[in-house]
């Protein structure tokens, strides 16, 4: 390799670490917006034009405060910790697919997803670094809630994750993209998707799910001592996270830059195509997202484990073993997802028989949650119901 060729591989490389910062100004005027409407206000609307300029003035008021490093923290870990948060990010999107060109994809891993999962957990990392830096109590806190929620909620998470890899037959994300040529996997796993969604949220530390960092108990939580930018990398790196996962979604279940017209390494007009069928499916949940966090109350953290451990990780095992055994079913039958190697060369109707079945196989795995748990809340509120009475 050339020095020339270095230098081109460096400037690319670092382009492209910068996308998911740049990509947070905006986010954060659109989440403010957002948050806004919901809430019967206006946002921002005095900094520029319908206040766009208002992120930029945040940073630069960010990058201008003074950096303070309390007395007995751990130098060292106190300062990496944001930056480990944004790391995080940035190396997710070295394997997440931008579009329909083998260009606009860092590196197409054969274990996309692993290491997905893998680098994710470092902005869990980042967090309890700088709770346990801090020298805080109230940071510390903080961390140790991360502990409790995080690593739970990775748990559902991955088991949602293994069954696009089912169906795709792989691991890596571009040919699992290529996979739901025919036929879109939410459709053959609603479920799993939706237990991807709510896992998620919870991973980011998003409200309902914000107890990491919940201002009437923790006065900050684990970013207290934090000033300046190093406290606005926590924050890039939070809403970088969260369209990321929206990202994550688009490619895993709805097809990622798949749509009329897109070839894959195509011409330039499908290329772009691609990309705006990418962004449009990723902003569909960026904007479920936000509008959970700004309507629902924030849960209490033994309502927040219990619902995980109690509640999610049960279904996302049962969804799990029904999709595999319907699966090996339907090949044993003849129509399944195996009969049609490579699966993007399977069209709508060929693969609509076995889509039926996975997805009638989620509605009865639903109709057995409903039942069950709905059994078991008829029954408490019978109980607290005959003892208030007894009172």
């Amino acid at each position: 390799m050339t020095a020339l060729e270095f230098l081109g591989l460096l400037l690319i490389v670092a382009g492209f670490s910068t996308l998911p910062l740049l990509l947070a100004v905006p986010l954060i005027w659109v989440e403010r917006k957002v948050a806004a409407r919901i809430q019967d206000r206006f946002g921002p609307n005095r900094v520029g034009p319908y206040g766009l300029i208002q992120p930029i003035a945040d940073a630069i008021k960010l990058i201008t405060k003074e950096d303070i490093t309390p007395a007995g923290t751990d130098k060292f870990v106190y300062n990496l910790a944001p930056i480990l948060s944004v790391a995080s990010v940035v190396l997710m999107w070295a394997a997440i697919p931008l579009g329909p060109n083998q260009s606009l994809i860092g590196v197409d891993l054969e274990i996309g997803v692993l290491y997905i999962i893998a680098v994710a957990s470092l902005g869990t990392l980042a967090v309890m670094m700088a709770g346990w830096s801090s020298n805080n109590k109230y940071a510390l806190l903080g961390a140790f809630r991360v502990v409790a929620q995080l690593v739970s909620y990775e748990v559902p998470l991955v088991l949602s994750l293994l069954i696009p890899v089912l169906f795709a037959g792989s691991l890596s994300l571009q040919d699992i993209i290529i996979a739901q040529h025919g036929m879109w996997f939410i459709l053959m796993a609603p479920l799993a998707m939706l237990i991807f969604f709510v896992s998620a949220q919870a991973e980011t530390g998003r409200a309902p799910f914000d107890l990491l960092e919940a201002e009437s108990e923790l006065v900050a939580g684990f970013n207290i001592e934090y000033s300046g930018m190093k406290f606005g990398l926590f924050f890039a790196g939070e809403f970088a996270h969260v369209a990321t996962n929206g990202f994550l979604i688009a490619h895993l279940f709805l097809g990622g830059w798949q749509g009329p017209g897109v070839t894959f390494n195509g011409p330039w007009w499908s290329t772009l195509l691609g990309i705006f069928y990418f962004v449009l499916k990723a902003s569909i949940f960026y904007f479920m997202s936000l509008l959970l966090r700004n309507s629902v109350p924030r849960v209490r953290i033994d309502q927040l484990m219990d619902f995980n451990w109690k509640f999610l990780v049960p279904i996302s095992i049962g969804n799990l073993v029904m999709t595999a055994f319907l699966v090996m079913i339907t090949n044993a039958a003849g129509f399944g997802l195996a009969s049609y190697q490579p699966l993007s060369e399977a069209t709508f109707f060929e693969l609509l028989p076995v889509t039926l079945v996975l997805f009638l196989g989620n509605v009865v795995v639903l109709a057995v949650i409903v039942g069950t748990f709905g059994r078991q809340l008829r029954e408490e509120r019978l109980t607290v119901e005959a003892v208030a009475a007894g009172d």
